[in-house]
């Protein structure tokens, strides 16, 4: 009985290595015969599980891919912020610098006026202004190390901006036109060239005031207003003359026949200074004055 078993074992083994054979040589050699129809037969029973598997399997293919993009994107965002920031940083110091250029070359126009080349102007850079508009001061970074003292004029590329009132080693405070301390003695550019004294607006600070006119001074709307140079006992002037204050912005008879003054629209735009002049005394031009 057992050896029954073992042959019937050893026939079967037999049978499936030979159908193995023929089945891998009928594979190899040729595309047609009964073994190609079945070969197709088989093709076509195992083709709609392999289509519904690879359906199945899509949507996890699919965010595989997802997740793959995902992580490139993000790296690509990345990479084009760190080029746009570069870029933003490179724009912001070439406007920055063109500005700065602009008004040192306004500057240098300025030091061929008359009455300035008696100075030696010293460029100075702003590092510091008031918080308020009722203390109107600024700090900049030269001080009497670099010759300057207190009450020298401060001027930028378009005219006046104010003096200096307090000065270390390596720094000085200005007080600008806008103060309510300040006041310079003035002319109009036009007419009869009348005096006053330039004062600032209360509450106003970018509202000047010519006061201290004649009532029937002949001046009118757009009249530009410079320093005076005087030294007379009421309109005494530190400042050198001709240099720029502001244009007459209103100018109403009323207010000129009553309290003799005009408004004024000042030159110089004080809430935006990066650099300043301040004018330092001329040694060999002030020897030179003396008898």
């Amino acid at each position: 009985m057992r050896d029954k078993q073992v042959r019937r074992r050893r026939l079967v083994l037999a049978a499936l290595v030979g159908i193995s054979i023929v089945l891998l040589t009928a594979s190899f050699g040729g595309t047609s015969g009964p073994l190609r129809t079945l070969q197709r037969g088989v093709s076509e029973v195992l083709s709609p599980i392999q289509e519904g598997a690879s359906r199945a399997l899509k949507p996890f293919r699919d965010l595989t891919d997802w997740v793959g993009s995902t992580f490139d994107a993000k790296n690509e965002v990345k990479s084009l912020r760190r080029q746009r920031d570069a870029l933003r940083s490179q724009v912001v110091g070439t406007q920055a610098a063109l500005e700065e250029n602009a008004q040192l070359r306004r500057m240098v126009g300025l030091d061929t006026r008359r009455g300035v080349d008696a100075y030696d102007p010293v460029t100075a850079r702003v590092i510091g202004r008031s918080p308020t508009v009722w203390y109107a001061r600024i700090e900049v970074d030269r001080g009497s190390d670099d010759g300057v003292r207190v009450d020298q004029p401060v001027v930028n590329g378009q005219g006046l901006v104010g003096k200096v009132t307090d000065v270390t080693p390596g720094t000085a405070v200005v007080t600008l036109l806008t103060d309510h301390t300040s006041g310079v003695s003035a002319r109009v550019l036009r007419g009869g060239g009348e005096l006053g004294t330039v004062v600032p607006a209360v509450g106003d600070p970018t509202d000047l005031i010519l006061q201290f006119l004649p009532r029937n001074a002949r001046v009118r709307v757009g009249d530009s207003v410079v320093t005076a140079g005087s030294r007379s006992s009421r309109l005494e002037s530190l400042f050198p003359p001709d240099i720029p204050i502001g244009t007459i912005s209103k100018a109403s008879p009323d207010e000129l026949r009553l309290d003799q003054r005009v408004h004024l629209a000042p030159v110089a735009d004080l809430r935006h200074l990066d650099f300043v002049q301040i004018l330092t005394r001329n040694v060999s031009a002030a020897r030179a004055q003396v008898p």
